[in-house]
């Protein structure tokens, strides 16, 4: 077996050996060296790739990408407050799901798993109900590698002066975008993405205005986003409680080395090669997309199974691990598929190496 493999996953996700060597030092979390010259450079980043506008802030927060989501949904959701969820996936569902545990006051906008969500639908929804105070979508929807319409939905949120929330969660750093511009008002992202950091922390950008109002909502204590945020405005740098300080020196290198390959346009364009030498090489392999080419990301892929008694994926998983390739099991509930992503440090000479490891172990 292959000590080393590439991850072709939505994250975590294949890092570069320098990301990897920037854990190797220890940091003290009361050290200006660390808040100042770390964490609120990684702020102040953060921001500038997101917008071009002064009107908003980063907040840093502990755990998982699915923890930075609930503490932007329990954060910015009072009690009088009311979420649309727009939901195609496996990880709107999740959202809807923090809702319930939290008591939040919400509807679902529910779409299969294949389908694109509908602005007129969203109009409508909004023109009925006027309790709705906030809507959320996911970007890239990587239950299927679906990229969710954005701009249009952001027209239609923010022409009816709703909350508009975004997880980017698996599109931030990989997919050019100006919250600003877009009327974004809340987005969510995670270290082990687009980035191409390592897992252990997320992110929100916020409108700053916004961020004042938000005192008293939350209903947990360590994802308090309002009160993380104050803290690191108040404290330069400093986090509330106990900072993954190797991981956020990691993203920090991940942060140059973004700017070293060019920014997200670059990354962006590097990303979509992958992507579209994936798809015709898989073709050229026999197998079939699960989306039409219009509704793919640049992100992840799914591929329907073939239709052999012969062909069975834990195999397959592992014929291609030895060949030093992970890819990615399916998720969607109506179909018998497989992913396989492309960001993190791909490029395009591990694709092809991939779609010829897939030749030789296709024995179906």
């Amino acid at each position: 077996m292959s000590e080393h493999y590439k991850l072709l996953t939505p994250g975590p996700l294949s890092t570069s050996a320098t990301v990897k060597a920037a854990m190797l030092k220890d940091w003290c979390t009361w050290d200006e060296e660390y808040n100042v010259g770390v964490v609120q450079e990684i702020r102040r980043r953060l921001t500038a790739l997101a917008t071009e506008s002064e009107d908003y802030t980063s907040i840093l927060m502990q755990g998982s990408g699915t923890a930075s989501v609930e503490a932007a949904v329990g954060s910015f959701l009072g009690e009088k407050d009311k979420l649309l969820v727009i939901d195609n996936g496996a990880y709107g569902a999740r959202i809807s799901e923090i809702c319930q545990y939290l008591n939040i006051h919400h509807e679902v906008l529910h779409y299969a798993e294949t389908e694109c969500p509908d602005p007129v639908a969203v109009q409508a929804l909004l023109d009925r109900d006027s309790k709705i105070t906030h809507v959320i979508m996911v970007h890239c929807e990587t239950t299927t590698g679906m990229l969710n319409p954005l701009q249009e939905i952001a027209a239609v949120v923010k022409g009816n002066n709703r909350i508009l929330m975004i997880d980017a969660m698996s599109s931030f750093g990989g997919i050019p975008m100006d919250i600003g511009k877009l009327g974004i008002d809340v987005m969510i992202s995670s270290a082990n993405k687009c980035i191409q950091g390592v897992p252990g922390f997320g992110f929100v950008l916020a409108r700053s205005a916004l961020l004042t109002q938000i005192a008293g909502n939350a209903r947990s204590l360590s994802l308090d986003l309002y009160q993380q945020w104050k803290t690191m405005e108040s404290g330069n740098g400093k986090w509330r409680f106990t900072s993954p300080t190797h991981v956020v020196r990691a993203f920090h290198q991940a942060l140059l080395e973004l700017e070293d390959e060019g920014g997200i346009a670059a990354r962006y364009q590097r990303y979509r090669t992958n992507q579209s030498n994936l798809v015709t090489g898989m073709r050229e392999l026999g197998f079939s997309t699960l989306l039409a080419d219009q509704l793919h990301s640049p992100i992840i892929t799914s591929f329907l199974s073939p239709q052999s008694s012969d062909y069975e994926f834990k195999r397959f998983y592992h014929q291609l691990k030895q060949e030093g390739f992970v890819i990615y099991p399916g998720k969607v509930s109506n179909a018998d598929c497989f992913r396989i992503g492309n960001i993190g440090e791909i490029y395009p000479c591990d694709i092809r190496n991939l779609l010829q490891a897939i030749a030789r172990v296709k024995d179906w």
